[in-house]
């Protein structure tokens, strides 16, 4: 059986030594090569033709997900996104930039090691955080009119915004969504940005101006 060649991209070159060594420790895997940058992945990629690449996303200059949706104009190479992010704005990006798997750096050797295989064998794999996150997503009531109303915001800043106008804090809105504080928080201030207000009251009162009311 022929070895998964795989190209690992990540800046940190100690945990880039910990792949290697796990990748040539398994008998049907090949480390084609490492990259520590967007725009190096994007070259090794082209030049040695990889069947699976493990992604990282924060790198310097070009980003991990920038670099996914370049490479995979191309359909044979998959992609393993394996970052410490976790929140939902990094995971569907991934997702719409082709990646076919998301795991996080905490992952145990051996479920990398299946996550590269299933993948090199056509599957989807997500670690099991990232599934919870993706079933409560998608089972979630995801009304539209909010995203609609305002298209400069992402779906998740609509939602976002919705729970503001039922006066939703943002321990609250964390705790919904199983974000964290920090995420909430950033997302709030880029509500706050995108709608052009300084504060929870002049957004709520933007989204009631558009005819929105809070769901329920």
């Amino acid at each position: 059986m022929e070895a998964v060649r795989v190209l690992v991209a990540d800046d940190n070159a100690q945990f880039r030594q910990g792949l290697r060594a796990l990748l040539t420790a398994s008998d049907d895997m090949d480390l084609g090569g490492e990259a520590a940058t967007g725009e190096e992945v994007i070259s090794l990629a082209e030049r040695l033709q990889p069947n699976i690449i493990l992604m990282d996303i924060s790198m310097p200059g070009l980003n991990g997900l920038e670099a996914t949706r370049r490479i995979l104009r191309g359909p044979h190479i998959g992609v393993l996104m394996l970052t410490m992010l976790e929140d939902d704005d990094s995971v569907f990006e991934a997702m719409q930039g082709g990646a076919r798997g998301y795991l996080l750096k905490g992952a145990l050797k051996a479920e990398i090691l299946r996550a590269i295989r299933g993948v090199a064998n056509g599957e989807a794999i997500f670690g099991p955080g990232i599934a919870r996150r993706l079933v409560q997503f998608f089972s979630s009531a995801r009304p539209q009119g909010y995203a609609d109303a305002f298209p400069e915001l992402t779906q998740r800043e609509a939602d976002i915004l919705r729970l503001l106008a039922e006066h939703r804090t943002n321990p609250e809105i964390a705790a919904q969504w199983s974000l964290a504080p920090k995420t909430v928080r950033n997302h709030v201030s880029n509500i706050f940005n995108k709608l052009q207000v300084a504060t929870r009251a002049e957004a709520i009162t933007r989204a009631r101006d558009a005819g929105l009311r809070p769901s329920g």
